[in-house]
């Protein structure tokens, strides 16, 4: 038979693009699994026979679903639901579940130290250490959010680092309104730019300076709390 297992792409009005970016249409019998139940995926997947639809965002890979056999799709959502209405598969689920939480709950308290580590505000401006490691830890960590934080490839310490210039450069500066023209490496460029404006701001907290009432970071600040 044809390539039974392969990767393609969303193609315009519906249409699937193979790995050349040529249109191409799912073989007879076969019907689309969205992605978000990767039990069932699993299951259908691991009888060898399915594309796999995928697409590039940046540097990610985002999967829209799978197009398989109407009859392995059916078998497996069978089988899933089966084995999810035992009382075994229950308490499976509520222990991880609770692990998972755990384990959250203590990646959000190492990240929080972690980016008041990185700030190290003078005693005078204690206070907005904390509240500024709150609101970026709360944007930051949540599973799924996407952001640098969520990230094994780098020290936390890293993380930590990046996280507040990101966040600065959000909250602190016109970044979200500026009209950044369509050349390679302009966009970097400017973030560049407003990291520096962001270090020095923070220098400031730093050494226990008076921080004047139109300090954007005292400002934003001052909306979240």
């Amino acid at each position: 038979m044809e390539n039974l297992k392969r990767v393609v792409s969303p193609g315009p009005n519906g249409t699937l693009l193979d790995e050349a970016g040529y249109p191409i249409i799912p073989p007879k019998g076969w019907r689309f699994l969205p992605a978000g139940d990767a039990g069932v995926t699993r299951k259908v997947t691991s009888n060898g026979a399915f594309w796999r639809v995928q697409f590039k965002k940046g540097r990610r890979i985002i999967s829209k679903g799978i197009w398989a056999p109407s009859t392995f799709i059916e078998r497996a959502l069978i089988e899933v639901d089966t084995v999810r209405k035992t009382e075994e598969y229950r308490k499976k689920r509520q222990s991880d579940l609770n692990r998972r939480e755990k384990k959250q709950s203590e990646y959000e308290k190492e990240f929080c130290t972690a980016v008041e580590v990185y700030l190290h505000f003078h005693p005078h401006h204690k206070n907005i250490e904390k509240s500024m490691a709150r609101a970026i830890t709360a944007h930051a960590v949540p599973v799924g959010s996407g952001t640098v934080a969520r990230t094994a490839m780098i020290p936390i310490e890293e993380r930590a680092a990046k996280a507040v210039i990101a966040w600065m450069r959000h909250q602190t500066t016109a970044y979200d309104n500026l009209q950044i023209a369509h050349i390679k490496g302009e966009r970097r460029a400017v973030r560049r730019h407003l990291a520096q404006q962001s270090v020095a701001l923070l220098s400031n907290y730093r050494k226990g300076e008076p921080i004047s009432v139109n300090c954007p970071l005292r400002k934003a600040i001052m909306q979240i709390e």
